[in-house]
């Protein structure tokens, strides 16, 4: 997690109003809006600025080019028993994402667990955000998409995968979700957008130049590295899994056949898919020894033995800690964030939000 400069903080409703203002103007519908919004409010929440609020900027733009279609008629169709096909109509990735697992998360209620492949879908921001809902329903939950190739297979010379994330939840009693939500390249390339914006190197092994030779320079990326370092087969092996789960199984584009995130064109719908998974642990085993499962196994994790100076943390505590204290003291806005920001507010006639502790922008 990298966080913006301490000075720009806002607080999670002015930046929230400002989005779903932003993308209504941009030609959003309100359901659309409001998942976009809470996609991005999940990620800038527990820390995870390259797919938070930064990405307000993009998702109206491709709104206003006509890349994503802001008002889509969502489509269902049931297969056999747990299994159903969601045709997005090209929505904000947001919004086929959270529809898909609310159908999930019903389809597991009499079945046990509930799968849904979607279809002609978009950029979908964090996949933890999806799999988190079905936590938060008391359901386990996974959440797959792939994304436009910039990422290079192990002992690889060009870009084959995208980041393509997986993510899983799982409901933890009284406690919050065990989360995780990893690309499986070794940063999400909204990283290294981010890290071009506050003018910092990125970590050994991260990326790669044209030639696939590591490098720190984020503005001399031409591809990602596998996640896994030396072992990048794995983040690779992976990173086919997703592959195989939102574009193979849904019928969507390929990696390599998805049109850049970035332009130019962003007129031309990208044709992706996802994938998302919800089961029902009271279907495999009492509610009440599944709860106490989790505590148990959460317990003896966090108790483990650290290394002198080190930390055992099981997975999204780190984010969780980060939400609270971000929840207290505001969302952290990058520089080149608050300008873009500045400039979907000109164009729009809306106001720009409000930073914390100055009552002005």
């Amino acid at each position: 997690m990298v966080a913006a400069p301490g000075g720009l903080r806002f607080s999670a409703s002015a930046l929230a109003a400002f989005s779903r203002a932003a993308l209504a103007a941009a030609g959003a519908d309100e359901p659309s809006a409001d998942a976009a919004t809470r996609s991005m409010l999940h990620a800038s929440r527990l820390g995870i600025d390259s797919h938070g609020f930064r990405l307000l900027p993009h998702y109206a733009r491709v709104i206003e080019g006509g890349r994503v279609n802001g008002r889509p008629n969502l489509r269902f169709q049931t297969g056999a028993g747990a299994v159903a096909m969601l045709d997005a109509d090209h929505a904000q990735g947001a919004r086929a994402a959270y529809a898909a697992m609310e159908r999930a998360v019903e389809l597991a209620g009499p079945f046990g667990l509930g799968a849904v492949a979607i279809r002609n879908t978009s950029h979908f921001g964090a996949a933890g955000a999806y799999a988190l809902a079905a936590a938060e329903a008391g359901f386990i939950g996974l959440a797959a998409c792939n994304s436009d190739s910039f990422v290079r297979l192990h002992e690889g010379a060009e870009r084959f995968h995208g980041t393509n994330p997986l993510a899983v939840a799982v409901p933890a009693g009284a406690g919050r979700p065990w989360l995780l939500d990893m690309a499986t390249s070794a940063i999400p390339y909204n990283r290294v957008l981010l890290y071009r914006g506050l003018g910092r190197d990125l970590p050994p092994g991260a990326a790669s130049d044209g030639a696939g030779r590591d490098t720190c320079d984020p503005f001399a990326v031409e591809m990602l590295a596998p996640l896994g370092g030396s072992f990048g087969f794995k983040g690779a092996g992976l990173a086919g899994l997703a592959e195989i789960l939102s574009a193979v199984l849904t019928g969507m584009r390929l990696s390599p056949e998805i049109l850049p995130m970035g332009g130019p064109d962003l007129s031309t719908p990208r044709e992706m898919g996802a994938f998302v998974l919800a089961m029902r642990p009271g279907a495999f085993i009492d509610e009440a020894v599944f709860r106490s499962g989790m505590e148990r196994y959460l317990g003896a994790l966090r108790a483990s033995r650290a290394v002198e100076g080190g930390t055992v943390l099981a997975p999204g505590d780190r984010e969780w800690a980060e939400a609270e204290g971000r929840d207290r003291d505001g969302l952290p806005i990058d520089p080149d964030t608050l300008a873009a920001f500045g400039e979907i507010a000109a164009r729009f006639g809306l106001g720009v939000p409000e930073r914390l502790g100055t009552g002005a922008p």
